[in-house]
């Protein structure tokens, strides 16, 4: 489908996912990253936390991009009111899915936009998802794929991490990293993309 816009649209990821999701709303686009910190956001919650680092980023980019629109994102996994960030080492993302075998958690998706005279809208979206019970040589296998250092929780949905999932309950793309659904909604009554 390609919907119309009269804005120039900026992307504020540097995820291949978030940008192949982003795409499908079929108007023109560009990338630009954010190089925010994000461990210097203090929240009350992890809604707020997330919903945070996503304006941050927003921002950042909207700062570098006058007169441009700018959707940015986060994501982020909670397991029993812990942070899960993307493991840094091999160790710990063995300690993340072992904490999440057998086990719910709960991926947090929060898109901020700044549209091209500066006002600014943010939601978060929730999905639950359940894991399988998973042997210590199959998450060692998966470890050793180095899938899990560039996703929050250690693992992806849309990689070999889909194995590992028991079912979900929520947006399917809110855990791969952009609730596209929601974000159409959000656009189409901004008037920043039109039928």
């Amino acid at each position: 489908m390609k919907f119309r816009t009269s804005h120039q649209l900026v992307l504020a990821s540097a995820s291949p996912r978030r940008k192949e999701l982003f795409a499908k709303l079929g108007v023109p686009f560009e990338i630009m990253a954010s190089s925010v910190e994000e461990t210097s956001v203090q929240a009350r919650d992890f809604k707020d936390y997330v919903q945070k680092v996503a304006l941050l980023k927003t921002q950042d980019v909207a700062s570098h991009c006058p007169g441009k629109t700018i959707i940015g994102a986060d994501t982020i996994v909670v397991f029993n009111d812990e942070l899960l960030h993307k493991p840094k080492t091999k160790e710990e993302a063995i300690r993340h899915l072992e904490k999440l075998s057998s086990n719910r958690h709960q991926v947090m998706t929060a898109v901020a936009i700044i549209t091209k005279d500066r006002q600014a809208e943010s939601f978060v979206e929730v999905t639950d998802v359940y894991f399988k019970n998973l042997p210590k040589p199959m998450i060692e296998m998966y470890v050793q794929t180095n899938d899990p250092f560039d996703k929050a929780g250690g693992y992806g949905i849309q990689t070999a991490g889909a194995l590992f999932i028991d079912r979900i309950e929520g947006d399917y793309n809110t855990v791969v990293g952009l609730p596209i659904a929601f974000l159409f909604e959000k656009m189409m009554e901004l008037k920043i993309i039109e039928l």
